[in-house]
């Protein structure tokens, strides 16, 4: 089976307020409860804002550390899962529960290099 990461990106800023976050974080753990019993599911975990970002680089033989986010923009990663698949249409199958679950956020499937094993 291959793995795959389901990336939601969401805006830079404060999260919604509790009336419109608490529902979608319900209908998140759904989701997650059936990649668990699908056994599909593998990790996940969602990340603070942008500006909580550490860049390190290797520039002219030395590592430099610079605060902040790697690329300035509108929207940032918020979050992630790793699911196994025997296919893309499998992980796009479950991406299209998140992003129904997350509802205006987009969820990016992007597959892991070669074949992982079970």
């Amino acid at each position: 089976m291959k793995h795959y990461l389901l990336a939601m990106h969401q805006p830079v800023g404060d999260p919604p307020p509790p009336d419109v976050l608490d529902p979608i974080m319900r209908d998140l753990d759904t989701v997650r409860e059936e990649m668990k019993a699908a056994g599909v599911w593998v990790f996940d975990g969602g990340l603070h804002g942008p500006d909580a970002s550490t860049v390190v680089r290797l520039r002219d033989g030395e590592v430099l550390t610079t605060d902040g986010p790697y690329t300035e923009g509108k929207e940032h990663l918020g979050g992630f899962t790793v699911i196994k698949a025997p296919d893309l249409d499998a992980a796009l199958a479950w991406a299209r529960k998140q992003a129904e679950a997350v509802r205006l956020l987009p969820i990016e499937v992007r597959p892991f290099q070669g074949e992982a094993e079970d």
